[in-house]
């Protein structure tokens, strides 16, 4: 029987008796009646062909596991076993002869060696098919991480305790139902019932602490009033949480109840679970926010005017900082965010409240000259576009900013514990809402916005690809920011206590020389601010030592000033430099050895304390910082995932998904289950010798620097097959502009292009002091949970940040603003091109 008839199998099989009756036709009508003309003219032949007559002798030795006899039927001779003369028998009443369905029928019995290495074969590819598909699954399984929203975490007012109670509930028709306690505090209880029990949110109910009456002289007519406030069924069991209704007090039980769980809960154990996950929560915050390449700004709306006041420094995202400010140190961040864009940035649908601008700097004179354009700006003036970008481009000053905004609210800069008040004053202390003083510096915040440098080295290659005329270069400063119109001042902050210097620092200009002790290679530069301990330092080139390393600095205009110091030999160590290492940050070499920079700075600062100017470091309001950190981290717009070594390897542990970047949450969250994301796609290239998470992570360790690269993504959820379904390329794996346009062509004719900026920073030390009320909560009831939680605190060795790029890489590579904005909704129905699949595999 042929492979496309095997299907209709059992039909055949019904009709075989018939097929030498009239009413054959009329059988074959109802058994198959339901199947085209032409598969049921396919059947008949197939019935007629096995009812043919055969004179074919069948000699079965050796090709079945059974001992073969001499069989004769009408007047043919055959070697059979004893199965396969059953199964001639049983086909010939079916048949009325010996026929060509006779003779195969016997040639396919179960014993035959044929048949079962076949299904032997079958088998095992059934296996291995099944083995492979086990296997990518648990690979899928391997990468889903769970979601964790910053700062979002229980606070309860009162101690729950765990304890187990059996209790009777009358809900509002008075039906009653028996359950068991689960944990229960003074304000509320949560209740394990059956999962047939039926509840409604906001019901009020009567609750009989049944296992108490011998404890508390219960009111046996009246029980304690409760409503449902939320209903969790699982399996075959619900849970029921219930909040004291305040309107039918009973103070005899609340006063047992308080002083019951008081005598209790070391013995039955406080139930810590918000407290526990308080503690993941804000750990994943303190590893992102310190070390986010995002630099927020808060913005004031004052009578419909858009002011930004304040940004969020830290040692990464500060170069954005550093980019924005002129020749005499001064920030002019306000000329990429100023009112204009703000306000278009306002007018935009919630979701679409994103712009990206493109930069340059031109020195003239000593004298820094901002040059800016949005991708909107450059197409509203096509005839500069290519002016702009090919230009700019090619100057070492070439930036590419994304810009978010997204609303906030002042009232999200308080964020307490996760410990009621009454558990101590200190923790009462805490939980207290920020000071009115404070709150009145936030009052006007309305908007967050979000800079990111996006830069990359193929996006620069590529717009200086534009020709340009040098006649129309002139024409540039309609994307100049005049000099003479210095936007409004934007006061930063910094992310961590631990970012400070010990001391103050003070802004001082002068010329240096650095001189690296270990290669005698020098560097000129200027002074950018000082300490007595330290210094920052701005060269001329590239500083291309190592952290640690000991270097000479020279201050040639400070020796003129004085003869009591010799401040042409300072000895100091580098402790940090900046992605362009033209920013040196320095400390004093310990000991004899840094005595005389030490001695030389004390008295310089002491004698012109009233003339230098401090370094913008100290909080005009206590706790603004903190405020403005809470805020931000409650209104995260991108993806991020934080890594935990494993062995060797790294792994993702958790993943903070962003307000606004949807197309990257619902790539991520296709193959996830729920309140997860899936992260396989990042590691599409675990096999392959120089896997970029994991060799990025040990890049960045050794250079101390952020690594980028660029991730070009075919989407098509309609697949089943997640390799299918989501084709990643990191920008390496192109060897040319046009194997990007094509992919990115063939992608989107598929389904959707998706292009991500991925930034990979390790992360600093765990900050326990933010951490360590709630640790000692833990503790003091379950002490191997708080060790357990320190471990896992101490695991989280980096972070992954992905910023949704699409439409700036496709207006990088021209394409039209209707066919950008057609790739942001993904369509239900897409042409592929033929081979278009396996074009986007071998790209």
């Amino acid at each position: 029987m042929s492979q496309d008839l095997q299907q209709y199998a059992d039909i055949i099989e019904q009709l075989k008796p018939m097929v030498n009756e009239p009413e054959f036709n009329q059988v074959l009508s109802q058994v198959a009646g339901g199947l085209p003309k032409e598969k049921r003219f396919l059947i008949k032949m197939e019935v007629k062909r096995l009812s043919r007559p055969c004179m074919r002798s069948i000699d079965l030795r050796g090709q079945v596991a059974g001992e073969c006899q001499l069989y004769e039927y009408d007047g043919i001779k055959h070697y059979l076993d004893d199965i396969a003369i059953q199964t001639f028998e049983q086909q010939v009443r079916v048949f009325g002869h010996y026929s060509f369905g006779v003779y195969e029928a016997v040639q396919a019995t179960e014993n035959n060696y044929r048949v079962m290495r076949e299904k032997s074969e079958a088998s095992l590819k059934a296996e291995e098919l099944e083995d492979k598909q086990n296997s990518r699954a648990r690979t899928m399984a391997k990468y889903n991480v769970p979601i964790v929203n910053l700062l979002d975490y229980s606070s309860r007012g009162t101690e729950r305790m765990n304890f187990a109670v059996a209790l009777e509930i009358f809900n509002e028709s008075n039906h009653s139902i028996r359950g068991i306690s689960v944990d229960v505090s003074t304000e509320g209880i949560q209740v394990k019932l059956s999962k047939e029990s039926l509840f409604k949110p906001n019901e009020k109910v009567q609750v009989y602490f049944r296992g108490l009456e011998d404890e508390f002289t219960m009111d046996k007519r009246n029980g304690i009033a409760y409503t449902v406030v939320k209903i969790i069924r699982k399996k075959e069991i619900q849970y029921l949480a219930l909040r004291r209704a305040k309107e039918y007090p009973s103070p005899a039980f609340d006063q047992f109840l308080e002083s019951f769980i008081h005598g209790n809960k070391r013995r039955y154990k406080v139930n810590m679970a918000n407290t526990i996950e308080a503690i993941i929560n804000k750990s994943c915050e303190q590893y992102f926010s310190p070390r986010s390449p995002t630099l927020p700004v808060y913005v004031d709306e004052i009578d419909n005017e858009l002011i930004p006041r304040y940004a969020m420094v830290n040692e990464v995202n500060r170069e954005i900082i550093h980019y924005w400010s002129d020749e005499a140190n001064d920030s002019r961040l306000g000329f990429l965010i100023n009112s204009k864009r703000l306000t278009t940035l306002r007018q935009k649908k919630p979701e679409k409240r994103e712009m990206f601008v493109y930069s340059f700097t031109h020195l003239q004179n000593e004298k820094v000259y901002f040059y800016s354009a949005s991708s909107d700006e450059l197409m509203a003036k096509d005839v500069l576009r290519g002016v702009f970008l090919g230009f700019g481009s090619r100057k070492v000053s070439w930036r590419v900013f994304k810009v978010t905004m997204t609303s906030m609210t002042p009232d999200q800069a308080h964020a307490p514990l996760s410990i009621p008040d009454s558990v101590g004053t200190k923790i009462k202390r805490q939980n207290t809402p920020p000071a009115p003083r404070l709150m009145s510096k936030l009052k006007n915040l309305r908007w967050l916005l979000h800079i990111t440098d996006i830069t990359s080295d193929a996006g620069q290659r590529r717009y200086s690809e534009y020709k340009f005329s040098r006649n129309n270069l002139s024409h540039l400063r309609v994307f100049g920011h005049p000099r003479n119109r210095v936007p409004e001042e934007i006061r930063t902050f910094r992310f961590k206590p631990q970012d400070q210097r010990l001391e103050s620092r003070y802004l001082l200009r002068s010329a240096i020389e650095l001189t690296q002790n270990d290669t005698g290679l020098i560097l000129k530069g200027v002074s950018e601010d000082i300490s007595v301990h330290g210094l920052r330092l701005e060269v001329t080139g590239e500083y291309n030592g190592a952290i640690d390393t000991q270097v000479t600095v020279a201050f040639p205009k400070l020796q003129e000033l004085t003869r009591k110091h010799n401040v042409m030999d300072l000895q100091y160590q580098v402790v940090h430099y900046n992605p362009d290492r033209n920013i040196v940050h320095l400390k004093s070499v310990a000991g004899e050895a840094g005595q005389s920079a030490r001695h030389f700075f004390d008295d310089l600062i002491k004698q012109n304390r009233n003339t230098l100017k401090s370094y913008p470091e100290e909080e005009e309001v206590p706790g603004i910082g903190h405020a403005l950190r809470i805020i931000n981290a409650r209104n995260v717009t991108s993806l991020s995932f934080l890594l935990s070594k494993e062995g060797a390897r790294y792994k993702p542990e958790a993943s903070i998904i962003g307000q606004q970047d949807e197309r990257v949450s619902r790539l991520a969250s296709h193959f996830s289950g729920k309140d997860q994301v899936n992260l396989e796609f990042m590691f599409r290239d675990r096999n392959l010798d120089s896997p970029f998470v994991q060799q990025g992570v040990k890049q960045v360790k050794v250079e101390n620097l952020p690594i980028r690269r660029e991730l070009f993504i075919a989407f098509d959820p309609s697949q089943k097959d997640s390799r299918m379904a989501i084709i990643p390329r990191f920008d390496n794996q192109f060897t040319s502009d046009d194997m990007r346009y094509n992919f990115i062509r063939e992608a989107m004719s598929r389904g959707q292009f998706i292009a991500l900026h991925v930034m990979l920073t390790t992360t600093g030390k765990p900050d326990l002091d933010m951490l360590q009320a709630e640790i000692n909560y833990v503790s003091v009831y379950a002490i191997h949970r708080a060790k357990e939680l320190e471990e896992r605190l101490w695991n989280i060795a980096a972070c992954t940040h992905l910023m949704d790029i699409t439409d700036e890489v496709l207006f990088r590579y021209n394409f039209e603003p209707s066919v950008i904005n057609q790739n942001r909704v993904l369509s239900s129905q897409h042409q592929v091109e033929p081979n278009g699949i396996k074009a986007l595999l071998r790209a």
